[in-house]
């Protein structure tokens, strides 16, 4: 059995957006910017690949394709016409379907293959194949809901590949641990009401979509209690996020004992991130990464799979990503952050800290009350 497998497809870096000149359609008085585009781009998934293959890490991965996400699977998750609206748009040379999500010629078809590559991710760690997995998923998933895209997101990559995975009767309980910065509104919307996808999303309060992700949002009928929400304050750093998980998601996910743990892997709490304001560096990540695999290993026999989401720094995201990858496959080829020592210092001050802790401690209470 491989270790670690890496999915991933050159198409994907082909998904292509719109006008934009960051998250504002060019236009009146704002200028194209002299890259364009959004801030949603290849290069952030390109650049991390490229390192890992620089530093060799990729010859210690399982490099693998996946087909696209079929008819069936997209149907599980996404009504129909959603779906038929996306291709027809697609087919006609691209468009817009919800606040910025532009796609053009294809883009359909990349999201299918973006979405198959969580599917296969999943379930080869699922069969035994791999005993973790990483899908390079672009474009990402966490915002998308069943009916409309949003964020970057076209289709709802992490849920389509658990419920690909049910139906092929791989596995029944999952947890999806979301630590990108924003919050992974599409994976609560598709799992509000069932109790058999424990979704926990880690993301800076109020940050996208707005006034979304309160922590009193804990799912309806049957699952009340199984959606979890970690809205943290602007400036949270390494201590933080290491608090939040141990006090917050390792009980959550002990309680609920899941077959697998998958987590929507954003690296947009990076210090150095355009559209976040966290203080994370490539060394949290590893954290937070071996703290991912302790569950696992403790609760599911270390299965694992990871699917990229956000993460805007093109300098950045390769190494956090490589930390990540580095972890999963117990590699020693390792990659220094570059703003290791910037991020470093920006820390929170010891007043700040007791202040984050004070309101990590207060979630923590309300969760366990």
């Amino acid at each position: 059995m491989s270790r670690t497998g890496f999915y991933w497809h050159e198409s994907t870096f082909w998904h292509s957006g719109g006008n934009y000149a960051s998250l504002v359609p060019v236009g009146g008085l704002v200028q194209p910017t002299a890259m364009g585009g959004l801030p949603e781009n290849p290069e952030t998934k390109r650049r991390l690949k490229n390192l890992i293959d620089l530093t060799g890490l990729s010859s210690e991965l399982d490099l693998r394709d996946g087909d696209p996400a079929t008819e069936e699977d997209l149907l599980r998750v996404h009504p129909q016409s959603y779906l038929s609206e996306f291709k027809r748009l697609s087919d006609l040379g691209g468009g817009e379907l919800g606040q910025r999500t532009p796609f053009g010629p294809g883009g359909y078809e990349i999201a299918k293959k973006s979405a198959g590559l969580a599917k296969a991710a999943l379930a080869s760690v699922l069969s035994g194949e791999h005993r973790n997995a990483y899908s390079l998923s672009r474009p990402p998933g966490h915002h998308c809901t069943p009916d409309s895209p949003m964020g970057f997101c076209l289709m709802a990559n992490i849920p389509i590949a658990i419920e690909a995975a049910k139906a092929a009767g791989l596995a029944e309980r999952f947890v999806v641990i979301d630590w990108d910065v924003h919050h992974g509104n599409g994976t609560e919307a598709v799992y509000f009401e069932r109790s058999d996808v424990l979704s926990i999303s880690l993301h800076q309060e109020y940050n996208y979509p707005p006034e979304s992700g309160d922590a009193n949002v804990r799912g309806k009928g049957d699952g009340e209690g199984y959606n979890i929400n970690i809205p943290l304050p602007p400036g949270c750093g390494h201590d933080s996020y290491l608090r939040a998980f141990d006090r917050i998601v390792a009980p959550a996910v002990k309680n609920f004992r899941p077959d697998a743990v998958i987590i929507a892997c954003g690296y947009d709490a990076s210090d150095v991130d355009p559209l976040g304001r966290m203080i994370l560096s490539a060394r949290t990540f590893a954290a937070l990464t071996d703290g991912a695999m302790n569950l696992a290993e403790e609760l599911c026999g270390g299965r694992l799979m990871m699917a990229h989401e956000g993460g805007y720094s093109e300098v950045h995201v390769p190494f956090c990503g490589h930390a990540v990858l580095q972890r999963m496959s117990g590699s020693n080829v390792v990659a220094e952050d570059p703003f290791e020592l910037r991020i470093s210092g920006h820390q929170p001050t010891e007043r700040i800290q007791a202040f984050q802790n004070g309101w990590i401690d207060d979630l923590s209470d309300y969760f366990s009350s």
